[in-house]
């Protein structure tokens, strides 16, 4: 992230729904790069963004949407720490993989604008 500042600013003025649906789209990105080993450092910039929107989006949610997303962002941490050698394993870029496309669809169903 170049400017985090002038990014979650801009984040903010979006409305819940929209929030929600950028951090769907941000952990979509997780999934789909996460099964390549060719370049490991944008998974895990990816996974520091969706950290970051979580942060972001959590505060402004009803009770139990923060609350999956903060279980959400402490899942994500843990990939984060464990990156480096887990995208070196095709299994773990493959589960990181599963798992995020899980979180995406969690997220998009969480906005509410895939209905």
């Amino acid at each position: 992230m170049l400017n985090k500042e002038k990014l979650r600013q801009r984040f903010l003025r979006d409305p819940l729904p929209a929030r929600l649906g950028n951090l769907s789209a941000t952990l979509g990105r997780i999934s789909s790069n996460a099964r390549r080993a060719d370049n490991p450092a944008i998974v895990g910039d990816l996974l520091n963004e969706a950290k970051h929107l979580i942060e972001w989006t959590a505060a402004d949610a009803s009770i139990e949407t923060a609350a999956e997303l903060v279980e959400m962002q402490r899942l994500i941490a843990l990939w984060q720490k464990a990156w480096e050698s887990a995208a070196q394993d095709r299994r773990q870029r493959t589960l990181l993989s599963a798992q995020a496309k899980t979180w995406a669809d969690k997220a998009l169903d969480m906005s509410g604008l895939a209905g």
